[in-house]
C-alpha cells in the first residue's frame, strides 16, 4: 500500500495532497513546482471552471512559447522546458520568468501581462488551467492525508519528519529571502505571495501583473518576508501533528459541507446552493451519498478481492509449475545423458567387434604371405643349390663321369623347373583390405536424433455445461486438460445401447463436439471418449449419463415428402397440390417404447380418404398409405374407417372425420400394437407381429385435405402401464 501513499513527483509521503481533475493526487508543494504560466493564445480550458485571465491583453515574447502546454484536444500531452527531476523521473519546472517589456510606450499600449496558470498531471500527463483561486481551487484529499498520518504512526515513522527535514534543508539552502518568480535575469526580492495564484511577486511585478482590481481584487496577498523560494524538495511544514478540523467548504470557509452535487460530483455547502452556482444542479444529502459510495466501493472491492485471491492461487500454481519444470528438466537431462551414454557404449562395443574383424583379416593375410615367403624361399634355395651343382659339373672335363650323372641331373633340373608353375610367383593375397565400413546410415541417424512423442494422450475432460440432449439426439463436448503438450491425432466417442449394454464406437475424428441422432426416446445413454496419437490410445474419460426426451417432438419432413406435398406453419401443417393421394413422413423415427401424437383435420372437402399411420423410410409416396408392405395405416372418410396394410382392408369401423376432427395415433412397440382414436373414440388396434425395425409417422392426403401435426404429447393414461421402465 505504501506506493499508493507516495507523491509521484517527490517520491515521499503525500503532504497536503490535492485532487487533480484527472482524479490523481499530488502534494501541494510539488504542485507549485509543476505549475507553468501559459500565454493567453495558448491557455488551456479549465477542468470544469471558466477561465479567468490575469489582467488585460498582452503580447508575449517568443521565449514563452517554449513553455506552452497543450490540451488533450491537441497533442494530448504537455511540452515544457525541464530543469529539475524528481526521484521518479517526473520533470519539475523552474520558476517562470516575467516577460520583459520593450518600452514604456509598449507598456502603455498593451497594459499589464495577461496569462493563466496550467498544471500537468505527472501520472497521466493531462493538463488543466487554474482559475482565479489557483491551486486552492483543487480539493484537498483529506482522507489520503489521514491515511498517510495513520500509516506513518503505525509503522513507527515520526509524523512530519520528512516535511521537517525538507523544511530544514530548504532553510539551510535559502539563507536569502524569497525571490520574485516573474522577474527576468536578476529576480528581485519578493514582496508578496498570492495565496490563490501561489506566485511570488516583487513590488514592480505585482503592480504590473497582479493589480488589486478586477478579477484579482479578491485574491489574498501575504507578505513574503518569511517565505522561501519553492523547489523540488521544498514544501510547507507538515500538519500531521496539527489538530484536525472539521472540513469546511473551499469557497465558504465558515460553512460545513452538507450536500453532494451530482452534476459536479463534489460536496457543497448550504451557501453554495443559495448563491446559485449549484442552484439548478441535482443534489443529495452528503450522508446518503457517503453511504452509497461506500457500498459501491465495498462491492467493487469484493470483486477485486476475489480476483486477488485467484491471482494468489495462480501465483502458487505458477511457482509449483516452476518447481515441476526444474525437477522434470533435471530428470530429462539425466535421462538424455543416460541414453546418449548408452548409444556411445553400443558404438564402442560395435567398434570393438569391427576392430576384431580387421585384426583377423590382417592376421590371415600375414599368415598367407609368410607361408608363401617360406615356401618360395625353400624352393629358391633348392633351385639355387641344384643350379650351382650343375654349373660345377659342367666345369669338369671328364666325359665319362659327366655322362654317368647327366641324365639324372637333367631330370632334376627339369623337375625343379616344373615346380615353378604359373602363379607360383604371384602373391596369394592383396595388401588391400576388402572391408568398407558403411557408416552413412548411422551418421544420418545421429544427425536426425531428436525427441519424439512417446507418451499417450491424457484423459479428455468432458464439458458438462455443453453436453445436452434434444428429442432423441445427444450432443457431447470435451477438451484436453490445460498444460498438455502431448499431440493428439483424434478422438473416439463411444455410446452404449441405452439399455446398459456394451459400448460401441459412434464417432472417430479430430473434432471435440459431436451430435448423435436417431437414438431411442425415454432412454438413458452412457457416453465416454478417449484420445489417440501415434503412440497409441489414451485412457477413457469419465462416463457421462444422458437422458433422451420422454416424448417426441417432430415435424413433417420436407425431405421425406412427395413433391406434390405442400408444407407450411414451420412444417407442422400439410396439404397437397394433387387430386391423387401423396405421402409425407415425420422427422422422428421410433424403434422402441410407446409414442403418441395427434393430427387435426383443418380442411375436409368432397369426402376424400386421408390415411394416418406409420411407415418405413422407403415407403412408396405416390399412392395411399398402406397399399404397399412398408406402411400400416388407417384410412377414413366422413362415415367409416378401415385398417390397411399391403393393400388389404380390414377392421372396418363406424365413425369418420370432418373439419376440426382430431385423430390420435398410439404406437406401442412394447406390445407391437398400432391404435387410433377419432375424437377420443378408439379404432383398432393393428398388431405388429414379428415385425422389427424403425417406424416413422406418416400421412397420405390429396388437395381436398389439410392437416396439422401436434407432437410432444403424453401417452394417454390408459396405456401408460405398458410403458417400459428405462
Amino acid at each position: 500500500m505504501e506506493e499508493e501513499l507516495k507523491c509521484p513527483v517527490c517520491g515521499s509521503f503525500f503532504r497536503e495532497p490535492l485532487i487533480l481533475p484527472c482524479s490523481h493526487n499530488v502534494c501541494l508543494p510539488c504542485a507549485r513546482t509543476i505549475v507553468v504560466q501559459t500565454p493567453e493564445s495558448e491557455h488551456l480550458p479549465h477542468a470544469g471552471r471558466p477561465l479567468m485571465l490575469m489582467g488585460a491583453d498582452y503580447d508575449f515574447p517568443d521565449h514563452l512559447d517554449k513553455m506552452s502546454l497543450y490540451s488533450e484536444t491537441d497533442s494530448g500531452y504537455g511540452s515544457y522546458t525541464p530543469s529539475l527531476k524528481s526521484p521518479n523521473g517526473v520533470r519539475v519546472l523552474p520558476p517562470a520568468p516575467a516577460p520583459s517589456l520593450s518600452s514604456s510606450s509598449s507598456r502603455a499600449l498593451h497594459g499589464p501581462l495577461c496569462s493563466s496558470s496550467s498544471i500537468t498531471c505527472p501520472q497521466c500527463h493531462r493538463s488543466a488551467s487554474l482559475d482565479e483561486r489557483g491551486l486552492r481551487g483543487f480539493q484537498r484529499n483529506r482522507l489520503l492525508e489521514t491515511i498517510v498520518q495513520r500509516y506513518q504512526q503505525e509503522r513507527g515513522f515520526t509524523p512530519g519528519a520528512e516535511g521537517n527535514a525538507a523544511a530544514a534543508e530548504t532553510a539551510c539552502g535559502a539563507s536569502t529571502s524569497a525571490r520574485c518568480q516573474l522577474c527576468d535575469n536578476n529576480p528581485a526580492e519578493a514582496a508578496v505571495m498570492c495565496e490563490q495564484c501561489d506566485v511570488l511577486y516583487c513590488s514592480s511585478c505585482q503592480k504590473k501583473c497582479h493589480p488589486t482590481r478586477g478579477p484579482f481584487a479578491k485574491h489574498r496577498l501575504v507578505p513574503a518576508a518569511h517565505i522561501t523560494q519553492p523547489g523540488p524538495n521544498a514544501h510547507r511544514p507538515s500538519t500531521a501533528n496539527a489538530t484536525r478540523k472539521f472540513p469546511t467548504c473551499a469557497d465558504h470557509e465558515l460553512e460545513n459541507y452538507s450536500m453532494y452535487c451530482l452534476n459536479c460530483r463534489t460536496p457543497v455547502c448550504y451557501q453554495c446552493l443559495q448563491e446559485g452556482k449549484h442552484g439548478k444542479h441535482e443534489m443529495k444529502a452528503l450522508g446518503i451519498m457517503w453511504k452509497q459510495h461506500k457500498a459501491q466501493l465495498s462491492q467493487a472491492l469484493s470483486g477485486i478481492s476475489d480476483k486477488a485471491k485467484e491471482a494468489k492461487e495462480f501465483l502458487v500454481q505458477l511457482k509449483s509449475i516452476l518447481q515441476q519444470i526444474q525437477e522434470n528438466g533435471l530428470e530429462y537431462e539425466a535421462c538424455l545423458v543416460a541414453q546418449c551414454d548408452a548409444l556411445v557404449d553400443a558404438l564402442n562395443r560395435q567398434k570393438a567387434k569391427l576392430l576384431t574383424k580387421v585384426t583377423k583379416e590382417r592376421e590371415h593375410k600375414f599368415k598367407v604371405v609368410w607361408d608363401q615367403i617360406n615356401h618360395c624361399t625353400l624352393k629358391l634355395r633348392q633351385s639355387t643349390g641344384l643350379m650351382e651343382y650343375c654349373l660345377e659339373v659342367i666345369k669338369e672335363n671328364d666325359p665319362s663321369g659327366f655322362l654317368q650323372i647327366s641324365d639324372a641331373l637333367i631330370k632334376r633340373v627339369q623337375s625343379s623347373q616344373e615346380q615353378w608353375v604359373k602363379g607360383a610367383l604371384e602373391p596369394k593375397v592383396s595388401p588391400e583390405f576388402d572391408l568398407t565400413l558403411d557408416n552413412e546410415p548411422l551418421l544420418q541417424a545421429i544427425h536426425q536424433l531428436d525427441f519424439i512423442q512417446m507418451k499417450l494422450p491424457p484423459v479428455p475432460l468432458l464439458q458438462l455445461e455443453k453436453c445436452c440432449t434434444r428429442n432423441n439426439s445427444v450432443t457431447l463436448a470435451w477438451r484436453m486438460p490445460p498444460f498438455t503438450h502431448n499431440p493428439v491425432d483424434g478422438y473416439i466417442l463411444e455410446l452404449d445401447d441405452g439399455d446398459g449394454g456394451p459400448f460401441r464406437e459412434v464417432y472417430l475424428g479430430k473434432e471435440t463436439l459431436c451430435t448423435i441422432d436417431g437414438l431411442h426416446f425415454n432412454s438413458t445413454y452412457n457416453a465416454r471418449v478417449k484420445a489417440f496419437n501415434s503412440t497409441g490410445l489414451g485412457p477413457y474419460s469419465k462416463t457421462v449419463v444422458l437422458q433422451t426426451s420422454d416424448v417426441a417432438f417432430f415435424t413433417f419432413d420436407p425431405n421425406a415428402a412427395h413433391r406434390d406435398i405442400v408444407l407450411s406453419n414451420e412444417n407442422m401443417t400439410a396439404t397437397c397440390s394433387s387430386y391423387d393421394d401423396r405421402v409425407v413422413l415425420g422427422t422422428a423415427a421410433f424403434s422402441k417404447g410407446i409414442h403418441y401424437w395427434e393430427i387435426q383435420v383443418d380442411r375436409y372437402d368432397n369426402h376424400p380418404d386421408p390415411a394416418f399411420g406409420v411407415a418405413r423410410i422407403n415407403v412408396v409416396k405416390d399412392m395411399m398409405l398402406g397399399k404397399d408392405d412398408k406402411a400400416w395405416a388407417m384410412y377414413v372418410d366422413n362415415n367409416r374407417s378401415w385398417f390397411m396394410h399391403c393393400n388389404s382392408h380390414t377392421n372396418r369401423a363406424e365413425g369418420g372425420v370432418c373439419k376440426g376432427t382430431t385423430v390420435g395415433i398410439l404406437l406401442d412397440l412394447v406390445k407391437r400394437l398400432l391404435i387410433f382414436h377419432i375424437d377420443g373414440k378408439q379404432q383398432g388396434p393393428i398388431a405388429f407381429e414379428n415385425i422389427e425395425g424403425v417406424f416413422m409417422p406418416a400421412v397420405s392426403l390429396n388437395r381436398n385435405v389439410q392437416v396439422t401435426l401436434h407432437t410432444g404429447l403424453e401417452v394417454p393414461m390408459i396405456y401408460r402401464q405398458t410403458k417400459p421402465q428405462n
